[in-house]
């Protein structure tokens, strides 16, 4: 995966960006350094098949222990890992491919929705590149929306490219190192494509079985080198589903610098689409390994350099939704989160947007066993919250949680707290006489 230079390596720093999606010997075991998750093993298709019909028992168990229910999933379950991070490579050299572009008209600087090209611009400079004449490239931008605004974005960029349709079409990018036209699907075979429909089966035959049992679907973000591609099928199921109520959640780790711009960027396509957003955000769990692969593969850390501007990127993305809620009533989150400051920056910001908890909008999330002090308290005061249920063979969960323990560090600290409070309950009810009121 990802021999040759980059399509766009002119752009200061892209062809180091781009190793963040090349495979690696020394992360083909993509466990190590994993604080937080459970990684999987790739098989054989049947081996994902069978992890396919675990997921379904979760969603049957979820459906019938509690209304609303959610059942969370991983899509490195349901397909080879290795075509995960070769398709994020793909994805990625198409995006950025639009970005040299803006980025030779001078918008290098803006943000992402606000970069457009002007269509006769671009049609013209894919004339000039040789990728497609002006009659050829004039098909592609016959959308419902291209052409009636008279540029495009990268959301009508990204339209372009439709994982459901044949992978390995002829689709050519020019490399700036050698001025030759390359074919972006090249490493695409056969047995690739037959993986692409495979999983989005996988996930469709989930889907409806949530449906069918009135649980939402979490899919679980993952490591970054993968996320490009676990995004996409994700937003393809969400685009299926998601037409009348939010039943396929996508995933954002907040501790990734790009968190805002994939939250923004998929917001405004539920807009332009009319289908219902859902998302759980988290901080992240992989920032051991990601720090580990980018040292040793020359890349930029993905991850913010300090747990501040973390907690800043996740503020940011929170806010951002919750005023997508107030605004359209068409967004939901999971704040799934151990942390009081956060939990109490969700309700100040519900109660000044005027989002009510029986609105069902907005849910809270913990792992089971850690922060009861939090959970309880908003569960009793009506606003839907969850406990994440680990589950799997005793020698797996218990390493799993012990990880989340040390990833959370305030952990004890936290068990202290609740134990104080605890003992000042009980004192209070012995001073007033009602001991079991």
């Amino acid at each position: 995966v990802g021999h040759g230079p980059s399509p766009s390596s002119s752009t200061p720093g892209a062809e180091k960006r781009e190793k963040q999606y090349q495979a690696h010997q020394g992360f083909g075991d993509h466990h190590g350094g994993v604080t937080g998750a459970h990684t999987y093993f790739y098989t054989d298709e049947a081996n994902c098949d069978q992890h396919m019909e675990t997921f379904l028992r979760c969603i049957d168990a979820s459906g019938g222990s509690s209304e609303d229910g959610f059942s969370a999933i991983k899509l490195t379950a349901l397909a080879r890992p290795q075509f995960l991070v070769q398709f994020s490579e793909v994805l990625v050299k198409w995006r950025r491919f639009f970005h040299q572009m803006a980025a030779e008209e001078g918008q290098a600087r803006r943000a992402v929705l606000d970069t457009k090209l002007d269509v006769e611009k671009l049609q013209e400079s894919l004339a000039n590149l040789g990728i497609a004449s002006k009659a050829e490239s004039q098909q592609w931008f016959t959308g419902e929306n291209l052409g009636t605004r008279g540029t495009v974005d990268l959301l009508d960029w990204n339209s372009l490219f439709d994982s459901r349709t044949k992978l390995s079409r002829p689709l050519l990018i020019p490399n700036r190192k050698t001025g030759q036209l390359e074919p972006l699907l090249s490493r695409f075979s056969e047995e690739e494509e037959l993986q692409m429909k495979r999983v989005l089966q996988r996930m469709d035959v989930l889907a409806k079985r949530a449906i069918e049992k009135g649980v939402r679907l979490m899919v679980d973000a993952e490591q970054s080198y993968f996320q490009p591609a676990i995004s996409h099928l994700t937003v393809e199921t969400q685009r299926c589903f998601n037409r009348s109520q939010p039943i396929i959640y996508n995933t954002y780790q907040c501790y990734l610098k790009e968190a805002y711009n994939n939250v923004t960027g998929d917001v405004e396509l539920s807009r332009r689409e009319g289908w219902h957003f859902g998302t759980k955000l988290v901080r992240g769990a992989y920032m051991e390994q990601e720090r580990e692969r980018a040292a040793q593969m020359g890349y930029e850390d993905p991850i913010n350099p300090t747990y501040e501007k973390t907690n800043e990127m996740y503020r940011r993305c929170l806010d951002y939704i919750l005023e997508e809620i107030k605004l359209s009533q068409k967004a939901s989150v999971m704040v799934a989160s151990h942390s009081e400051d956060t939990v109490k920056f969700t309700l100040c910001r519900m109660m000044e947007l005027g989002i009510h908890p029986l609105d069902k909008k907005v849910c809270f999330g913990q792992l089971l066993g850690m922060c009861d002090q939090i959970t309880f308290p908003l569960g009793q005061a009506g606003f839907p919250v969850y406990k994440y249920v680990p589950y799997g063979p005793v020698n797996k969960v218990l390493p799993y949680l012990s990880r989340r323990a040390q990833e959370n560090r305030g952990f004890m600290q936290r068990v202290n707290r609740e134990r104080d409070l605890l003992w000042k309950e009980v004192k209070r009810r012995l001073l007033t006489g009602n001991l079991f009121s």
